[in-house]
């Protein structure tokens, strides 16, 4: 029996490793701002290929790389000389088409690839599977010759396996739709290539809603792709030993492609300045950094940074406050009400952690506990500029009993604590208003968690562990049907 369950482990292991590299790589190659942070890793060599053709001041170059240092598809695309129809304003628009025509191909052709190659192997295990299937069948035929005991264990890791046949059917739809997004692409090249050549032969604006209505489909597959169920967390990354027991520390989810600035902000309460960090490799290695005052103490630490601003409660209040950086100014402060404050309701760990605010790929939330609702976590929805709840849920999950608690993708997760052995056991769903009990181990190196927050930018999680600035990894998963695209 253990080379049948070895194989079943596999497959399961194999379909989150392919959700978890989709959803950390498909949004760099749609051309969506990510940044995938390592510590302190080499990055990946160019792999360049260039064809120049027989006269290059006539025609159109294309220069193209699987990936850059940083994991990113890069496509260059060189226009004839400027003297050639350099006055036609249908020139640059149907350049502008080019590029991002190019663009996709690239991405579409690299994605291509790696999915037939995991289709391959997910078709053998399917095949596998059900020769498993089979001889199971002959087991169960043959009962007599087993003891009854290991007969009906067989009979229950069957039952177990049954519901992954179909998974494994709709994952090979998936790649058919890969496919499809391919053979699109490159029928839109192939009309653009003979627009270049005939220049005004075809409806401009026609071409052009034909190519932003396949990146639109492009960015909503990868959306799908990215969001999903959490499955596991990785071992922990230490970025840095700093601080005090107690702190947070974060990076911008929306923040323009290239800025990897870090936000600092040691202790839980009597402090008011955030420390701004040039880049990751910088709060890696030195200790340069801007500092920022905050008008008010904040309270917790459960501050999180937005779109260039920083939300906080402030202390000894159920009052939120958004900062802005950029003018160094409060934009919006609004009480939550009902909300308790003060160590009313706190994490299991204490430190004033009434109120924790986090975003995930939906937006700004707010997680804290109500006398209403009995102390039991109530988890609201905010206008990140007007700081309005949107919608509201009640969940029957004790506040007090929390270790701390992050979403992912309108998901609330949280820990059965914060020191010694810690798991994410309990979800609770905004999409279908549900909860479930799950066992997600994760390790606690340092022992004592304070902070820990979900950045969908990244799609990691940062913890701040007893002074340790510490990332994880997550892996999620997802199965995309043809009708939701």
């Amino acid at each position: 029996m253990s080379v049948p369950l070895l194989k079943i482990g596999v497959v399961l292991s194999t379909m989150a490793m392919i959700t978890n590299w989709m959803s950390q790589t498909l949004p760099s190659l749609v051309g969506l701002n990510t940044t995938k942070l390592t510590a302190a890793q080499g990055g990946y060599p160019d792999r360049s290929t260039g064809v120049l053709p027989a006269n290059p001041e006539e025609s159109w170059q294309v220069y193209s790389s699987a990936q850059d240092s940083e994991g990113r598809c890069v496509c260059t695309v060189v226009a004839p000389q400027q003297s050639m129809c350099s006055r036609d304003a249908r020139t640059k628009q149907l350049r502008q088409l080019l590029e991002k025509v190019q663009n996709m191909t690239q991405s579409i052709q690299v994605l291509d690839q790696r999915t037939q190659r995991d289709l391959q192997y997910v078709e053998k295990m399917e095949v596998q599977l059900r020769g498993l299937e089979t001889k199971f069948r002959q087991v169960e035929e043959n009962h007599k010759q087993n003891i009854a005991k290991q007969y009906k264990a067989i009979k229950a890791k069957m039952e177990d396996i049954r519901p992954l046949i179909p998974v494994l059917e709709e994952y090979k739809a998936d790649a058919k739709l890969v496919l499809q997004f391919k053979e699109e692409v490159q029928n839109l090249t192939s009309v653009l290539s003979e627009l270049q050549e005939e220049m005004g032969a075809y409806d401009y604006e026609e071409l052009h809603n034909r190519v932003s209505n396949l990146e639109e489909r492009l960015r909503a597959c990868m959306q799908k792709l990215a969001c999903g169920k959490l499955t596991g967390i990785s071992d922990p990354i230490t970025i840095k030993t700093s601080g005090s027991r107690f702190g947070s520390w974060m990076t911008d989810p929306l923040a323009p492609e290239g800025d990897t600035r870090v936000w600092y902000m040691d202790g839980y309460h009597n402090n008011r300045f955030v420390r701004e960090y040039k880049s990751m490799q910088d709060f890696m290695t030195s200790d340069n950094f801007t500092s920022h005052r905050l008008p008010h103490p904040w309270s917790g630490t459960g501050q999180v940074v937005y779109n260039g601003s920083i939300y906080f409660n402030k202390f000894q209040s159920h009052v939120i406050i958004k900062f802005d950086f950029r003018t160094s100014s409060i934009s919006k402060s609004r009480q939550l009400d009902y909300a308790g404050f003060n160590n009313a309701y706190h994490y299991a760990w204490g430190g004033h952690s009434d109120i924790d605010l986090m975003v995930d790929e939906g937006g700004l939330w707010a997680v804290y506990a109500t006398n209403q609702n009995a102390g039991n976590i109530v988890l609201s929805k905010l206008n990140p500029n007007t700081l309005q709840i949107i919608k509201s849920w009640t969940t029957n999950h004790p506040k007090r009993s929390a270790g701390e608690s992050f979403m992912i993708c309108g998901t609330l997760y949280v820990t059965n604590g914060y020191s010694g052995g810690t798991k994410v056991y309990y979800a609770y769903s905004t999409n279908s208003s549900t909860y479930e009990y799950i066992d997600i181990a994760f390790q606690n190196k340092y022992s004592h968690i304070s902070m820990l927050d979900y950045n969908p930018r990244d799609r990691a999680l940062y913890a701040w562990n007893n002074g340790h600035q510490v990332l994880y990894n997550v892996t999620l998963f997802h199965v995309i049907r043809s009708e939701e695209l």
